[in-house]
This record gives structure tokens, C-alpha cells and sequence, in this order.
């Protein structure tokens, strides 16, 4: 028997609370931004510590935010009250509470690949957004060196040079990228190759 081939990529975000502030642009622009992760074969779920009935409520906030009145938020977010998801995966903040002084999810993501494997985690105190540009562009490095003998360098983004990774001789990075350039330094070691992304 053959297995069905799995080729999506999954995004786990947690945020603290339903009905505040920064949660709501946050969702609301991962919601403008859902057709760029679905180019990117991205499936994405939210996950809080609130209820469903407060969800659904507060998806009419997050959707009005974004100007997208009576559409339903396009990813589904899990409720968590008993805080069991949460904790498992290392998502709870001690240091925020809720009204009741129970601890709240923090503002986590996790990028996880088709082998089911965590790529990426990232978390971000309470009061700080996060940056949906660079989450985007860290998926694109990702889901380009799953595929190439490549690493992304400093603020790389799509069409900028990659790096051909050290552990390929000078023989096969010749081979694989027949148009990558040996950048000199002092040390004389030939470790810095750029190459296009392709």
C-alpha cells in the first residue's frame, strides 16, 4: 500500500488573548496575508486559551479590523482553556495572566514541514507584534533548502544569491551550480559561495 505524499507545510501560531489589541491586528494580518501562505502550500491554525464562543466572537472583530465584514476567518483557531496544548508544546507565558490569574498562551510560532518535523520556532514577549514579513521569508528559505544543497544568507529574500552549503566539495559545487562565485577572504578558504537561487 502507498501512502498519500504529503506536501503541505503547517504554521502554529499562539497568541495570548482573544478581544485585545495586538492579537486582533496580528490575526488580522495573517488573514490578509492567507493567499501568500497558501502559495507556499501552508496551512495555518491559531490556538488560544479562550473558549470557542469567544473565537467565533471575536473572528467578527478580527475580520471587521481588516475590512472584510461577515466573512469568516479563512484558518481555524484552537481553543485551549484547559491550557493541555499549550503546555505540551511550551506555549504558555508565565508571565501574562489572565483576569482569573491563569497563565495565557504566549505569541509563539511554529513552522512544522510535510515530514511533520518542527523547521522554525519562534516567540515573542506579549507586547511585541510579530513581524509576518519575515515569518513569510523564513518559510521561503526553508522550503528552498529542503530542495538545494543551499543555505540563505543575512536578510536573504527570493531572487537574492543563496549559499551553496559547506558540506559539498569544490567538485560538486562546480557541478551543481555550474554559475556560483568563490567570495575571497584572508583565510584563503574557499568557504563563501554564492550561487543563484534558482
Amino acid at each position: 500500500m502507498t501512502g498519500r505524499v504529503i506536501r503541505d507545510w503547517g504554521v502554529l501560531f499562539s497568541h495570548p488573548r482573544d478581544f485585545t489589541p495586538v492579537c486582533t491586528t496580528e490575526l488580522g494580518e495573517v488573514t490578509k496575508r492567507a493567499p501568500e501562505f497558501k502559495k507556499r502550500n501552508c496551512k495555518l491554525i491559531a490556538l488560544s486559551c479562550d473558549g470557542v464562543d469567544d473565537h467565533v466572537a471575536w473572528s467578527e472583530d478580527v475580520m471587521s479590523y481588516v475590512g472584510c465584514n461577515g466573512k469568516k476567518l479563512p484558518y481555524p483557531i484552537i481553543a485551549d482553556p484547559t491550557r493541555d496544548i499549550a503546555t505540551k508544546l511550551g506555549m504558555i507565558d508565565a508571565d501574562e495572566k489572565d483576569p482569573s490569574g491563569m497563565p495565557v498562551s504566549c505569541r509563539a510560532v511554529f513552522v512544522v514541514g510535510p515530514d511533520h518535523r518542527l523547521k522554525l520556532s519562534i516567540l515573542y514577549p506579549a507586547t511585541t507584534g510579530r513581524n509576518f514579513d519575515e515569518i513569510l521569508r523564513v518559510i521561503d528559505s526553508l522550503q528552498l533548502t529542503a530542495k538545494k544543497s543551499v543555505a540563505t544568507p543575512v536578510d536573504w529574500t527570493p531572487g537574492k544569491p543563496a549559499m551553496v552549503v559547506p558540506s559539498l566539495s569544490p567538485e560538486e559545487a562546480k557541478k551543481m551550480f555550474p554559475k556560483h562565485e568563490v567570495r575571497s577572504v584572508p583565510s584563503g578558504k574557499g568557504y563563501l559561495r554564492f550561487t543563484p537561487d534558482y
